[in-house]
Order: C-alpha cells, then structure tokens, then sequence
C-alpha cells in the first residue's frame, strides 16, 4: 500500500458516519437502489439497510451489480422483514424518520439529524408500509408547488442525506474516525492490499494486522499458506 493510498484511507475513516444510515423498505428498482447507495457513500454513510423478500434477485445484486464500485465502501445490511432492521435501530439509539405525507409530517429540514438517525424510504409505487409508518418517531416530507406531490426515492434521499451532512458538519461530525478497530483493520486490508484479501479468502486465511505504516505483519506461517500453491480441486 502505497503512502497516498494510506492516507486517502484514514481521510476516508475520518469522516464515516457510523451513526446515520438509510433504510429501504422494498425499494425494488436497480438503479434506485444504485443511487441511493452511492449517495449514502458520497455523504459517509458507512451502512445501509434494505428490506427486501427471500426471492428477490436484487438481493444477490447488492453484491454483483448493484453499485457494485461504491460497495467496496458501503456495507449493504439485507434484512428478510422489517422488525429485524427496527431492531438494530432501537439497538443503536436511533430515531426513525419515514418520508411520507402525512397530518403529522414535517418538513425534512427541520429534523436534528445530528442524532443518531435511520431514515426510512419506502417503494417506489406503494410507499412505506403502515408497520415502518407506526414505528417511525416523525414522519418527514419535501415541500413541493408543482402539481407533482411525490419525488424519484433516489433524488428524495438524497436531499434528505445532504441536509444531514450540512448539520453534520456544522456540528463538526467529520474530521473524527468513529470506526471500531476491527471494521478498519478490514478496510485497510481489503482496499489496501486487495489481491492478499482475495487470497486469504480464497484458502479461508485469517485476516493479518496492518499496522501504522499500512505494512502486514503476520508470522512465517501465514506467509507459507499464502504463498503455497493450491491444487486444482
């Protein structure tokens, strides 16, 4: 690993929201799902939360296809039903905001999304289900004058996500790594020595330690398993 590369990593650490994620609820079209992930990374969402049925093929696609470059940098959580994410909210502390237009709604600027926060997004036809709408702690909308009442669900997350990151960094959120060790030892290893990552999971190796320098250090041992030749099955 290079030391730019070294560098432009912990710049990238530095400024991931570990705390603000995204969650759709059956969003079913590729390029919106595309989209909204390449947002979340562009704003340093580090995850995202889709809903989405066992027979899905988009499920499979959100390794493959989907965004397939911004990946490399969002982790991308499937959940089978939607009680299984809300837990892993509540866990988290966060507030739930849901897009919809409701007598309680408020417009989406006036949310602190300086909280810890998960902002539900719901299909593109049907919108969110009644069981997102009932766990949600607000409901949000997008002031809109056109006869149009209703935004694409990528471009409507992606106002909502960039009004988060005006507050974020107003309230000085970027500039500090909230990463856990384990999570950026794996970063460091995947995106910054990617043929050893793609080795050790090839031959099931334990991950090495990348210490300060972005070097590997592991014993003799683990360099043997690397290096020696597998034999075609």
């Amino acid at each position: 690993m290079t030391p730019a590369r070294l560098a432009r990593l912990k710049r990238f650490f530095d400024n991931r929201q570990t705390d603000l994620t995204v969650c759709l609820e059956h969003v079913h079209k590729t390029h919106n799902l595309s989209a909204i992930v390449r947002t979340a990374d562009a704003v340093g969402v580090h995850n995202v939360h889709a809903i989405m049925a066992l027979d899905n093929p988009l499920r499979s696609g959100l390794r493959t296809g989907t965004a397939r470059g911004t990946q490399n940098w969002v982790n991308v959580h499937k959940h089978d039903q939607l009680s299984d994410a809300l837990q892993t909210f509540k866990a988290q502390g966060m507030q739930l905001v849901a897009t919809h237009l409701s007598d309680t709604a408020i417009d989406f600027r006036e949310v602190d999304y300086t909280k810890p926060t998960a902002i539900l997004l719901g299909q593109e036809k049907y919108g969110i289900s009644k069981q997102a709408l009932a766990a949600a702690d607000q409901h949000i909308m997008i002031p809109m004058v056109g006869m149009v009442q209703s935004l694409n669900v990528s471009v409507a997350s992606a106002l909502i996500l960039y009004e988060a990151q005006a507050q974020r960094e107003k309230a000085g959120l970027y500039g500090r790594c909230t990463l856990d060790e384990a999570e950026q030892q794996r970063l460091l290893f995947e995106r910054g020595h990617p043929v050893f990552a793609e080795l050790c999971i090839r031959k099931g190796l334990p991950y090495p330690y990348i210490n300060q320098e972005g070097e590997i250090e592991a014993d003799d041992d683990w360099w043997q398993k690397m290096q020696a030749v597998q034999t075609p099955a």
